[in-house]
């Protein structure tokens, strides 16, 4: 039976995790494995996680759980308008992803599966979906609930996919320090937000070029 040596908590465990799939390039093969190495009881383990894969796929909430607090520090946060939320939201979240680059590159780009990837941000993706809802409150001005609805849900979708987009576009990123993903998140939400504001298709346009110019797959 494994001696416990520390106290323990959800963060320790995800930070435990994380390090040994950098030490170790791959997931810890067992949960009693796991709990031996770190000097940890595999009875307290289940009482954050149930499983490895339950680790894995609260890395990312917990990256989009900090980026919300370090948001929220900010004493003007509530006075921003959806557009200027997200991309904050985008700014430091992004942050956070590149101080933990080497984990992240572990996670999604080197995972052949693309599902498998996608299976592990599926639990995030409620969050992140939660956050859109809430900072959208009041952007769409349409009178048909049935329509508004219909409006709200493709904006949460279209704001995930944008999301996952900015992801890709960011594990292929080799500027220096990332400067061409800053330009990114900064083209992509400028269009994105002209088209449902239906206004002139100037940065529409801006946006595609740049994709074409950095042959985005």
């Amino acid at each position: 039976m494994a001696t416990k040596i520390k106290e323990i908590s959800a963060a320790s465990i995800t930070e435990m995790y994380i390090h040994y799939c950098l030490e170790h390039n791959e997931n810890p093969k067992s949960v009693y494995l796991f709990c031996k190495r770190n000097g940890i009881v595999e009875k307290e383990f289940y009482t954050y996680f149930s499983s490895i894969e339950a680790i894995e796929k609260s890395v990312f909430i917990s990256f989009h759980k900090l980026t919300l607090e370090l948001m929220s520090k900010s004493t003007d946060y509530d006075l921003l308008s959806f557009r200027e939320k997200l991309l904050t939201y985008y700014y430091t979240f992004f942050e956070i992803l590149t101080a933990n680059r080497s984990y992240v590159v572990f996670a999604l780009k080197n995972d052949k599966s693309r599902l498998n990837g996608l299976m592990k941000l599926k639990e995030f993706r409620s969050y992140f979906k939660s956050f859109i809802t809430a900072s959208s409150q009041g952007y769409l001005k349409v009178k048909s609930e049935r329509i508004q609805k219909l409006q709200q849900d493709g904006l949460e979708e279209g704001a995930w996919v944008q999301l996952l987009v900015t992801l890709k576009f960011w594990l292929d990123d080799e500027s220096v320090g990332f400067e061409k993903t800053d330009l990114f998140i900064e083209k992509s939400i400028r269009a994105t937000f002209d088209l449902i504001d239906i206004t002139p298709l100037e940065s529409v346009l801006d946006f595609g070029k740049f994709l074409i110019k950095e042959k985005l797959r």
